[in-house]
């Protein structure tokens, strides 16, 4: 076996011969040296001899092949003043069949891609033997046997299996007594031919064995059509650990045909790694992938993306409008959503085809964060046009804080350790710190601007997902997804925890959107409402540690011990939070009422009207004589609650301290009006406007509120339930509804 590595720049002389057949397009010129851009396989019909060109991760920076080896000195991996390992020697046959099975995944996807080049491959015969033969080989060769002798696998089923339950007469009537029944002789002891140990049945199990094997372990396509009862488990790994030398040996000369005996050869060279295995191979054998880079790209856009996120999402977020193509983008739960929220953000990911450490350029960095850019602002256009009747499931910006989401944004590179060559190893590193950029920006201490910007990279082992991919089973690539996106999410949670401190806060009774638009110079890009309760304001600080200069550290930490003091007037804060936890922060603060403030006690009629409520902010009552309405008096215009009653339950609501205003119907029609059909001869109304961005529900029924008791405090007759009220609304005062509770209003939450 002759080994190249892609990319590296070897003296003429040296790889003269051993790239005889290739052909000269695979090969760059490069100051009289010679570097190949093909991954893959070849056969050198002149040295009768198979040649691997492997991937270049596995070189380190310096060009060296396991950190030690210079990969001239192992183009000819067979001569025994070869200074490799055993172990490393039997990793690099099998890493070639990984490469050959990966290659062969991607060519069945990716049908008209033109990177590869592929001729069928050796076959098992008498003809020229090659000087040494890779476990490649093996496999290939015991699989195409497979197709190609069915005929002769039938022929040995057949004479296996023919005369079994035959009775032998002669024998019969030779060793064992008859009774005579009606004249007739009955023989209660027939016997039959018996079933004796078949050679050609237990290489046939040992072949199809084997088969299995190499399809659960390698993802080779196999079809196995017998039905015996093949080795399988721990006895088939004592058939590796040389239990199947032993047995072939001794069944051997039990064979005497070409094809029996060449189906021997090849078990026993799987189980033995035997030279001797006969191979004859077309002049244009080989299986070739030209910049093997895209090949990775695929495999990484197979096993973390997703086809279905790809259907979903708009081309333009991929192959977006300035030529820039994304490698991978998929949807997944955000950075900064608790369990039990499920909502979504963007990950963006390009992935990198490097040697062992390599740097990432200046170039590439600049790019992704491009992406990103491009990404966001594609939201906003969505969002913002009218004429996009489907809005896309994620919202970048925060309408009520103006701020940016946290966009993940990463670099993913194949990485492989000097002197582990586990497939098994499947989890994904964070690089070292000073290849790892981690956030840009334009204003300092703005982690919800749209210029600030995460960047991550993150190595993973090129064995795994190279065995994963080349595996091709679905299930399998399932799982590793959902745990690689888990441990992403982590990964880009703990930089954020360590470089910003996050303060989840609610309001003590003051109205959010109102503070922020007061207070937006101090809050511009450092407030955030990520969670499904939009009451809650996340605050984030940049870490103070992370600047050097003394001076400047003090001033940053004064400068957030004001911004704290100032919020900490109206907000409850929750200090120590780590992204991904529940906020823990008690309910909204009671209102704060005077025992000379009037309430409004309005009813809705269903469901609907509610909702009609909920969504507009505002309570409409009829003025005039009309059943249901109300004349105007001072306490009628000095109002400042609501006490909302129906189906659902009852809310006690502030009112906006401007008062109500007079709207005419055909105003109210057009506007704002709850529909109805009982609007006849009533032209004027007064509305309320609600103070307050959410309305909670049944707050006052959960706390013991008794509206029987106040309609009677109020002289009103009313049947009992809410679901019978009138609809005629009367004023009250914050007294008489305090005598309606089981629970002092103080301990009350809107």
């Amino acid at each position: 076996m002759k080994l190249l590595l892609e990319e590296y720049k070897y003296p003429v002389e040296l790889v003269r011969e051993v790239l005889h057949g290739i052909g000269s397009d695979a090969l760059q010129d490069i100051e009289g040296d010679v570097s190949l851009s093909y991954v893959g396989y070849f056969y050198n019909p002149q040295l009768r001899d198979c040649v691997f060109i492997l991937p270049k991760v596995l070189m380190d920076e310096s060009g060296k092949v396991f950190g030690k080896y210079d990969p001239k000195a192992l183009i000819d991996l067979d001569k025994k003043e070869n200074a490799l390992t055993q172990e490393e020697r039997k990793f690099i046959y099998e890493f070639a069949v990984w490469i050959h099975r990966a290659i062969s995944v991607f060519q069945q996807s990716h049908k008209q891609s033109d990177i590869i080049y592929h001729r069928q491959i050796s076959q098992v015969g008498h003809g020229m033997r090659r000087r040494s033969n890779t476990l490649l080989d093996i496999l290939l060769s015991l699989i195409q046997f497979n197709k190609d002798h069915q005929d002769f696998i039938t022929f040995i089923l057949k004479n296996i299996h023919s005369g079994y339950n035959k009775i032998n007469w002669t024998r019969t009537i030779n060793r064992s007594q008859a009774i005579i029944q009606d004249n007739s002789p009955i023989y209660l002891n027939p016997v039959n031919k018996k079933r004796q140990i078949n050679f050609d049945e237990e290489l046939l199990i040992i072949y199809y064995s084997i088969l299995n094997y190499i399809s659960e372990a390698y993802g080779f396509q196999v079809k196995i059509n017998v039905g015996f009862p093949l080795i399988k488990g721990a006895q088939f790994a004592s058939y590796m650990a040389g239990r199947g030398r032993i047995r072939l040996r001794q069944i051997k000369y039990k064979y005497y045909s070409d094809l029996a005996l060449e189906l021997w050869d090849l078990c026993y060279a799987f189980f033995d790694n035997a030279e001797k295995i006969h191979i004859t191979a077309d002049l244009k054998e080989y299986l070739l992938v030209k910049n093997f880079y895209i090949v990775f790209e695929a495999i990484i856009d197979e096993l973390i993306g997703s086809s279905v996120d790809k259907a979903a999402l708009p081309k333009e977020l991929t192959e977006q409008k300035d030529g820039k193509l994304v490698d991978h983008l998929y949807t997944y739960k955000g950075l900064m959503q608790p369990e039990g929220e499920e909502t979504q953000t963007y990950y963006i990911g390009d992935s990198k085809y490097y040697r062992i450490g390599g740097h990432l350029g200046e170039h590439s960095i600049y790019k992704q964060y491009t992406y990103a850019r491009n990404i966001i602002q594609y939201n906003i256009d969505l969002w913002l046009n009218d004429n996009v009747t489907e809005k896309p499931e994620i919202k970048v910006r925060d309408d009520q804080t103006e701020g940016y989401n946290i966009l993940p944004n990463f670099f993913i590179s194949a990485a492989m350790e000097k002197d582990d060559f586990s497939y098994s190893h499947r989890e994904i590193k964070l690089t070292p710190m000073k290849d790892n950029p981690t956030v840009q920006y334009q204003f300092e201490d703005r982690l919800f601007d749209r210029d600030t910007l995460l960047l991550s990279r993150y190595n993973v082992n090129f064995l795994f997902v190279i065995a994963l991919y080349a595996r091709n089973k679905q299930s399998e690539k399932a799982v590793w997804k959902d745990e690689v996106r888990r441990e992403f999410r982590k990964n880009i949670q703990s930089v954020l925890d360590q470089h910003y401190q996050f303060y989840p806060m609610r309001s003590k009774g003051v109205n959010p959107n109102e503070y922020v638009q007061t207070h937006f110079k101090q809050l511009i890009g450092k407030v955030f409402t990520p969670f499904e309760d939009k009451e809650i304001l996340t605050l984030a600080l940049q870490t103070p540690n992370d600047i050097e200069n003394p001076e400047m550290r003090a001033q940053v930490e004064t400068k957030h011990a004001q911004l704290l003091a100032m919020l900490e007037k109206d907000f409850t804060i929750q200090n120590n939070y780590k992204l991904g936890q529940q906020p823990q922060l008690p309910p909204r603060a009671a209102i704060q009422c005077s025992s000379t403030d009037f309430v409004l006690v309005g009813y809705y009629k269903n469901f609907e009207h509610l909702a009609w409520i909920k969504t507009k902010k505002l309570y409409t009552i009829r003025l005039g004589d009309a059943k249901g309405s109300m004349s105007i008096n001072p306490e009628l215009l000095s109002t400042k609650y609501l006490l909302l009653h129906g189906e659902k339950g009852v809310s006690l609501l502030e009112l906006e301290t401007e008062g109500p205003k007079i709207k005419s119907k055909a105003d109210l029609i057009t506007n704002h009006q709850y529909p109805s059909k009982d609007m006849e001869g009533t032209q004027y109304y007064l509305v309320f406007k609600i103070k307050g961005s959410k309305i909670q529900n049944n707050v006052l029924v959960e706390h013991g509120f008794e509206i029987d008791t106040l309609w009677d405090k109020l002289g009103i007759e009313h049947k009992s339930g809410l679901a019978s009220r009138t609809l005629i609304p009367h004023i009250t005062t914050i007294p008489q509804v305090m005598d309606c509770l089981t629970t002092p209003i103080e301990e009350i939450g809107e």
